[in-house]
């Protein structure tokens, strides 16, 4: 009898709570959505510079999963580091000289496999062997995959666990009334906000500079820029996971609750911000990667670990970060407005 009464408390409870109903049977179904809609994309095609490449290489390219844009060499260095092409060839005394923008393995390898089976086809005409030069903008040809998305990783960890803390701990201050308390106070809603964020903020300073640390250090994740900036974009991340946290805590009325919205929140932050190829997904789902954070952070971490940028290469994607910071915040002010008019 007494476990019954178990039983049906539980199940009472779970019937008052409507939306974890709704999470539990719509949640998955939801991810497993957006999973399919990624991994059922188009299959990524490389685009290679072609600067004075010989009629007979050219035309065995165009029969490989590629595409071919004629232009100088000067142009090709240009777009290469602009990140608008994967690769340039030019001919250097009848030697083929490949050049790769080298960040991302899983592009080389597209890029790679094209060229090669290319030559492949051309040797077996001409009866010669052909022996390209590669050389790497960026990384190198032992370049693995986790320091491609290691980066990445770096910034999403500490969005996550930063969003999941804030959202929670501020969840507790409403529950049990010390929210209520320091309202009742001369405090204005902005300056707890700010205070909520300043005395936070400490703490994801402490945890960015330990998530660097460890990742570089210990990890050994590529590293070629300079560390101080990858601490800026990581300690933004977490803010503007702080301030969301905070903000949606607002629509919750428990733990449970607050973690409900990491389905919605922050596993869209894998799918569509840049660490699976945007460019093989449908244009309606690349539109989408405009409103993740970490759209901004993670291309920002690639820039300075990968490709040694600097301010003026992460500097729209600070202020960007920065605006978000400050939008969760403003809502957050307004979200605070049912617990007291001031």
């Amino acid at each position: 009898m007494r476990i019954r009464a178990m039983v049906i408390r539980i199940i009472r409870q779970f019937l008052r709570d409507k939306r974890t109903i709704g999470l539990m049977l719509i949640a998955p179904m939801f991810i497993l959505w957006l999973m399919s809609l990624v991994f059922d994309g188009n299959e990524y095609t490389p685009t290679i510079g072609m600067v004075d490449v010989p009629d007979m290489l050219l035309e065995q390219l165009e029969e490989e999963n590629v595409e071919l844009l004629s232009i100088n060499q000067e142009e090709a260095e240009a777009k290469l580091t602009e990140q608008k092409i994967d690769a340039f060839i030019i001919m250097d005394q009848n030697v083929p000289n490949i050049s790769l923008e080298g960040s991302d393995p899983t592009v080389n390898k597209a890029v790679l496999l094209s060229i090669q089976q290319a030559f492949q086809q051309l040797e077996n005409e001409q009866q010669s062997l052909i022996k390209p030069e590669f050389t790497y903008l960026h990384g190198s040809d032992e370049m693995a995959l986790f320091d491609n998305i290691g980066p990445f990783l770096i910034g999403y960890f500490a969005f996550f666990f930063v969003f999941l803390i804030a959202g929670v701990s501020f969840l507790r201050e409403r529950t049990s009334g010390t929210l209520d308390r320091i309202l009742s106070t001369p405090l204005k809603r902005w300056e707890m906000v700010i205070g909520y964020a300043l005395g936070y903020g400490i703490f994801t300073t402490v945890q960015a500079t330990i998530i660097v640390f460890f990742s570089i250090e210990i990890l050994d994740i590529i590293m070629v820029g300079s560390i101080w900036y990858v601490l800026l974009i990581t300690f933004l991340l977490s803010l503007t996971a702080l301030t969301l946290g905070t903000f949606l805590s607002a629509f919750a009325n428990n733990e449970l609750q607050m973690i409900q919205f990491i389905p919605l929140v922050i596993i869209p932050q894998v799918f569509f911000s840049g660490l699976f190829h945007l460019e093989t997904m449908a244009p309606w789902l690349q539109s989408l990667s405009v409103i993740m954070p970490m759209t901004y952070g993670g291309d920002a971490m690639r820039d300075i670990m990968i490709r040694g940028g600097g301010w003026t290469d992460i500097q729209i994607d600070v202020f960007v970060l920065l605006g978000f910071s400050l939008l969760f915040m403003v809502l957050n002010v307004v979200a605070l407005k049912k617990h007291r008019r001031l």
